[in-house]
């Protein structure tokens, strides 16, 4: 931005952010020019002090899913306490045997507390921040991994979030009228000294980024051979003529100075002298431009006498050679991100600080929905109230300040959305705390802002988000299956336990048994429901409703009813089989493969929402054959190795035994998905108000 020096009329106080004015904020970079600054606040009292007071105010919520997590830990560890306490007592008066009461009680007990849980939630946490990384997102917070797969409003950055923070050449006008669109492709060569002009006007060895994009135009275009020409002198711009133009002398034995200038382009037609019909030219083909969304600058050139090359620019003759149009260029793969967005529900607000008209040409170009363009001149006339209803119909944010990001997404909140921000200054802090998904640039964002985010970019990314939200809503199904399976296979165990004693039978489940099933269990939880690859709808689905729970009705109703319809078929299985005088260890043997069995098939009844067999079979998963592997390794040890079968209190089984379990956990696995389709029907009458899916 451009500063001037202070003057005796200026206001003692004033809002430092602005062209032409004297006041600067703390901590502002100088990129060209120096002066003196007299110091007007510090410490609280300064804008980043101000910042750092609002931080502190911002309310953050308590992480969702870690109180969804208790809440169920609670539930269950209640309910094994009653089971366990359930059997002990059963045992004591049915039997006597108060000491195996007890330790009947503290086997059951170890395989209904839910110590899965915990479990789940840290392992998943864990590998979903390191899934998330492979797509260039580090993970500050985990309750963000959570929140990013319910996000309803995605808030984004123009510069360099979407586009990609640079500038190019896109368009070009000569004073004859003709016009190329460099998006099309090279332009002729008759534009070929408006685009050496433009970089012989701009600095030898650029930084500013629209002088890089003159050079890498005029280089593109093979034009810009002005090896051995001499930089004699440069007008740089300033306040009342927005130009600046270089003197060049040129090598040989007859030497002549060339001027070439750039600026905006009614600074370049005072140059050049226009009359009333050329400067109305110039302004429809600038307007027109500047339209499309680009940067309009005018180029200029002419020969000056050597006595007049250190002289003002305006004492020179010019002659207008066309415009310039340069544009900050999308990144590749935005369109295509916006419209898994959309598609998933989720809408995407852009807030910038650039102009109305550049902001809508790049929301167009992007495939931003077509809503309302709010200013932010407009959003500091309306109260809190006002910005919340203006603001459901809102696509585009311009010229905002940063703090003005804080209101917005107060706003978002407050209508039931769960926002996600994007930030990358020292200003954007309070929004970014303030959101439930707070996002921060890795590159050119500030340490005060990365501080305050959930998350950041590493690329700075667009689409990075978009996977991080894709991976988001994974994880949290994934979870949801593995609470689901959970909840399913404690009720056979459960019911195995307490089944023997009503009918009076010996215990079949003991310590050594509750342990070998919770070996296969635990990994299942931890390692295969976390790998399990995404649902087929996963971003054609609206985001789930904030106030839905983790484990809802419908899930309750389906896992227990699975659980349920196999230990009515194991206690079948266990009534017919006590009928035919089989020794204990027979007994214990068989009733445990066939719970072996069903804990295999609603293992595949809970890898996938879908109610295809073919889904819950053939689904990659490396993990899971693993754990299928360790299963079938166990139960060849067990079967093949006598002294450990023995110790195991187990023994050996007939070729009719084996076809029955195996039978068990295919007419199991069948019926479990029958419940799911009749559940996925049931699932709008039995679904939570408010849900969105």
């Amino acid at each position: 931005m451009r500063k001037r020096s202070a003057l005796q009329e200026d206001a003692a106080a004033c809002e430092p952010g602005g062209d032409d004015l004297p006041y600067v904020f703390g901590g502002a970079i100088v990129t060209r020019g120096g002066g003196l600054a007299r110091v007007m606040a510090t410490g609280p009292r300064s804008r980043i002090g101000e910042i750092g007071r609002s931080l502190s105010g911002v309310e953050t919520e308590a992480p969702r899913l870690q109180q969804e997590m208790g809440r169920i830990v609670r539930i269950c560890a209640i309910g094994g306490f009653a089971v366990a306490a359930l059997v002990f007592l059963l045992y004591g008066l049915m039997r006597g045997g108060w000491l195996d009461a007890l330790l009947a009680g503290i086997a059951i007990g170890m395989s209904m507390l839910p110590e899965e849980f915990p479990v789940v939630l840290a392992i998943f946490m864990a590998m979903g921040a390191w899934r998330i990384a492979q797509v260039g997102v580090l993970t500050r917070k985990a309750s963000a991994i959570e929140s990013m797969g319910a996000a309803t409003v995605l808030c984004t950055d123009k510069t360099g979030t979407l586009t990609q923070n640079r500038m190019v050449v896109a368009g070009l006008w000569l004073a004859s009228g003709e016009t190329a669109d460099l998006g099309a492709g090279m332009a002729s060569d008759r534009f070929d000294e408006l685009l050496r002009s433009g970089a012989m006007a701009s600095a030898p060895v650029p930084v500013d980024p629209m002088e890089v994009a003159f050079h890498e135009a005029a280089t593109a275009a093979a034009c810009q051979d002005v090896r051995g020409w001499t930089l004699v002198h440069t007008n740089v711009l300033r306040p009342d003529l927005l130009a600046m133009s270089n003197i060049w002398e040129s090598p040989g034995k007859e030497m002549m100075f060339v001027a070439a200038a750039k600026g905006a382009p009614e600074a370049i037609g005072r140059l050049c002298r226009l009359d009333k019909e050329g400067e109305a030219r110039l302004d429809a083909a600038a307007t027109a431009m500047a339209e499309r969304g680009m940067r309009v600058l005018g180029v200029a050139t002419g020969r000056v006498p050597r006595e007049a090359a250190p002289k003002d620019h305006l004492e020179h003759s010019f002659e207008l050679l066309g415009l310039v149009g340069l544009r900050d260029p999308l990144r590749p793969g935005v369109k295509e991100a916006i419209t898994q967005c959309q598609t998933a529900g989720i809408r995407v607000i852009m807030i910038t600080g650039d102009y109305a008209a550049t902001a809508q040409a790049i929301g167009g170009e992007a495939g931003l929905d077509a809503g309302e363009t709010l200013t932010g001149p407009i959003i500091s006339t309306l109260s809190d109230e006002e910005l919340l209803e203006r603001i459901k119909t809102v696509s585009i944010c311009a010229r905002t300040m940063p703090d003005q990001k804080l209101r917005i997404v107060s706003a978002l909140k407050a209508g039931g959305d769960v926002v996600a921000m994007t930030g990358d200054g020292v200003n954007d802090a309070p929004a970014l705390r303030a959101a439930h998904i707070g996002v921060a640039m890795g590159k050119r964002g500030t340490d005060v802002a990365r501080e305050a985010s959930s998350i950041v970019l590493v690329e700075d990314d667009f689409g990075a988000i978009v996977s991080a939200i894709r991976l988001g809503r994974r994880i949290y199904d994934n979870i949801r299956k593995a609470t689901g399976f959970i909840f399913a296979v404690h009720v056979p165990i459960a019911g195995l336990a307490l089944l023997p004693l009503l009918l009076g039978m010996p215990i079949l489940l003991g310590p050594i048994q509750i342990a070998l099933l919770e070996m296969i269990i635990d990994p299942v939880c931890a390692l295969v429901f976390e790998a399990e690859a995404e649902e087929e709808n996963l971003m054609q689905r609206p985001p789930r409703a904030p106030q839905e729970r983790l484990f809802n009705l419908p899930l309750v109703v389906s896992s227990v009813f699975q659980g349920g319809l196999a230990l009515a078929v194991l206690g079948a299985i266990l009534i017919a089989s006590g009928r035919t005088s089989l020794p204990v260890e027979e007994l214990r043997t068989f009733i445990f493969f066939a719970l072996v069995a069903s804990v295999i098939a609603l293992i595949l009844a809970h890898r996938s929402f879908s109610a295809r067999i073919s889904k819950a079979v053939v689904r990659h998963n490396v993990a899971f054959r693993y754990v299928l592997g360790f299963i079938l390794a166990g139960t060849i040890l067990i079967f093949g190795v006598e002294p450990l079968q023995q110790r195991l209190g187990f023994a050996p089984l007939g070729w009719v035994e084996a076809g029955l379990i195996i039978l068990t956990g295919v007419a199991l696995l069948g019926a479990f998905e029958l419940v799911k389709a009749v559940g996925a029907r049931l699932a709008p009458v039995i679904r939570p108000a408010g849900s969105r899916h």
